[in-house]
């Protein structure tokens, strides 16, 4: 079986990857190219991201920093990576995906394939009926800014162990954000 990192830089793999990340649309990140110049730029340089990939050379870049409006008046911070990371992020996780659906709880619904928030209400719902009284729905505030990134590499390593795609991952999340112009790092 090939290794995670050959599955990742498959062109198959990119490809899928990009027709998702230009499916969702989304904002420009730092390098200003939006998602309808995707598949010119892919198609343009799927060689050299997919040898950067397998030879560990590929380095993503800062992401753009903006600020959401909260219902609440404060604002959220946001992270937009560049089309082309939000590829490879994608290609990534299409293949992690892989090793960890098998090992994700039936009854987790959050940031999983095929399943949604709706899906959880509907199973809260049916546990309703059932006759249960309590459903308790948690959420970590601020989880994704604050996890700590040599925790997160170590649970990622102990289904996944393979050094070119850890040193990828940590790339991502050591890659900072720009605001204001100003690049700014990311400890957590």
């Amino acid at each position: 079986m090939p290794r995670m990192i050959e599955r990742i830089a498959h062109p198959a793999n990119l490809e899928t990857a990009c027709r998702k990340v230009k499916a969702n649309k989304g904002s420009a990140g730092v390098d200003g190219m939006g998602v309808e110049e995707l598949s010119e730029y892919m198609e343009a340089h799927k060689e050299e991201i997919s040898n950067g990939l397998l030879k560990g050379t590929y380095k993503p870049q800062p992401e753009r920093r903006v600020y959401i409006p909260k219902p609440n008046g404060k604002k959220r911070p946001l992270g937009i990576p560049t089309v082309v990371d939000r590829v490879i992020q994608q290609a990534v996780s299409q293949q992690l995906s892989q090793v960890y659906e098998p090992v994700f709880s039936e009854y987790s619904y959050g940031f999983r394939p095929d399943r949604s928030a709706q899906q959880a209400v509907l199973q809260a719902m049916v546990y309703l009926n059932e006759g249960y009284d309590w459903i308790v729905d948690l959420d970590i505030e601020k989880f994704f800014d604050r996890v700590n990134q040599d925790k997160l590499i170590s649970i990622i390593r102990e289904q996944m162990n393979e050094s070119e795609v850890l040193g990828l991952i940590r790339k991502f999340l050591k890659a900072g954000v720009m605001e204001n112009g100003v690049k700014q790092k990311t400890e957590e």
